[in-house]
């Protein structure tokens, strides 16, 4: 509870979300097979953190190769999650935001039916695309940097929409975007007991890497053993710079 009380009162400070990444992954890394498919090897005890995780957030958000995956969504369901939700102002479900250049969507799949709220973050290409439909609630055009997406003016302007705390949800090069400008504050991995292996699975982080000296370390604030699974919490060690939330 303190470690979610200082979160909030950094999120509330910042002028971005306070961002966890939340994902399951095989012993090896992996968080999908080679054929990219929807990742169902967690547990009903994995199903049910993640659950508690999304609950927690005022908005989740995903690539474009999360929703080919899996067409769907998790909404909150269970009824104590629900209740403080309300308690603490929030509305019933978190806004899902889906990351995608292209958009290239099936408007068929379930999740344009889920009753959740549904933004979609895109290029204007994207955006002519879905803009006459009521598929979503907001089509945004992504702010560009070097010809991608800004991601520091991106988030800004989700915490200027009032999202204080931003659930990533995958994939792995969403992660990779988001890491060059240190805008991760916080991971939440489940170790699920099998190996995928592959070159073309995607890994928690995707793109092409950094060198170990370069790498951005982290604090574990728990590890626990559930059955065969893991469930571990990091938090982003910002200990040689400035802690943007302090």
């Amino acid at each position: 509870m303190a470690q979610d009380s200082a979160a909030n009162a950094a999120a509330e400070k910042s002028i971005r979300p306070w961002v966890s990444v939340v994902l399951a992954m095989s012993a090896d890394g992996k968080i999908g097979d080679t054929a990219r498919s929807a990742a169902r090897f967690g547990s009903a005890a994995d199903q049910q953190r993640l659950e508690a995780q999304i609950a927690r957030a005022d908005a989740t958000l995903f690539g474009a190769g999360t929703l080919r995956a899996y067409h769907t969504t998790l909404a909150v369901r269970e009824a104590a999650l629900l209740t403080q939700r309300q308690q603490r102002g929030q509305p019933p479900q978190p806004t899902q935001i889906v990351c995608s250049a292209t958009a290239c969507f099936d408007p068929t799949w379930r999740f344009f039916t889920q009753p959740v709220p549904r933004w979609l973050l895109t290029s204007a290409a994207g955006a002519r695309r879905w803009r006459a439909q009521t598929a979503f609630d907001l089509v945004w055009t992504a702010p560009l940097r070097q010809g991608a997406f800004d991601w520091p003016a991106i988030l800004a302007q989700l915490r200027q929409q009032g999202i204080q705390r931003l659930a990533v949800m995958g994939g792995g090069e969403l992660v990779a975007a988001l890491l060059p400008d240190d805008l991760v504050d916080e991971l939440y991995l489940t170790l699920c007991p099998l190996l995928l292996g592959g070159r073309s699975a995607p890994t928690l982080v995707d793109g092409e890497g950094r060198p170990a000296a370069e790498a951005l370390s982290l604090q574990l604030v728990s590890a626990e053993p559930v059955g065969h699974e893991i469930f571990v919490h990091y938090r982003r060690h910002r200990a040689e710079k400035a802690d943007r939330f302090n």
